[in-house]
């Protein structure tokens, strides 16, 4: 959970009338550490500034065009990299595996033989 830009003022502001850094911590119930943070960058950082590096997202589509029903771990292991790493991928360009409610293929279409 993170602190609104105007509670960041008010210990800031706080510490500009006089109070010192520990002081301010021991009443915000801070760490010195997070109140030496916010002196440096008040509003924090909400995006990634870094392109992904192990699994280009041009070879991930093909992969999902080419083999859609298949599991992460099939994927991870086509694309040299961690069942983990697949999945954040995916999130990242925001394709899900949908769940197919339809009876599969293996499963016989009579009813048992138990009657009712």
């Amino acid at each position: 959970m993170t602190y609104s830009i105007d509670y960041r003022k008010q210990v800031l502001s706080s510490i500009a009338d006089g109070m010192t850094i520990r002081e301010a911590s021991l009443f915000y119930g801070l760490s010195t550490s997070t109140i030496h943070s916010w002196q440096q960058n008040l509003v924090p950082k909400i995006t990634r500034n870094k392109e992904p590096t192990k699994i280009p997202d041009d070879a991930l589509i093909e992969d999902v065009k080419r083999y859609p029903d298949d599991y992460n771990y099939e994927r991870a292991r086509r694309l040299s990299c961690s069942k983990t790493g697949i999945f954040n991928a995916l999130k990242r360009l925001g394709i899900s595996q949908k769940k197919d409610l339809r009876t599969p293929k293996s499963v016989s279409d009579k009813k048992s033989d138990i009657p009712e």
